[in-house]
């Protein structure tokens, strides 16, 4: 099977669409919003590791589900960052990715 050449072009086909839905069935609240105490209903099946247009990665990569806000920009930080800005109720950053963990070299 030949597949769209424009990465982009693959959420529009049928099988995607199926299996997004099968993700909201599965996962009906956004999961970063749950991770906040927050119970927002979720719109996106988000690929939790990006594709970056490998379309092995884009039908078996692990997903997750998304309300659109934390997809359109909590998950686009962490996508262009490598890390999360959530910070947790002690004053500091909820990802162990952020730089403030990561150790100085003097």
């Amino acid at each position: 099977m030949k597949h769209p050449e424009n990465p982009r072009d693959w959420y529009g086909l049928g099988r995607w669409k199926i299996k997004q839905r099968a993700q909201i069935r599965a996962q009906p609240l956004c999961q970063f919003c749950i991770e906040k105490g927050l119970v927002v209903r979720a719109v996106i099946a988000d690929h939790v590791e990006p594709v970056r247009g490998d379309w092995n990665s884009f039908w078996t990569g692990k997903l997750q589900s998304l309300c659109r806000s934390c997809h359109e920009s909590d998950k686009k930080y962490q996508d262009h960052r490598g890390f999360r800005r959530d910070i947790g109720e002690d004053g500091f950053p909820m990802d162990p990715e952020h730089p403030v963990y990561r150790q100085r070299v003097t």
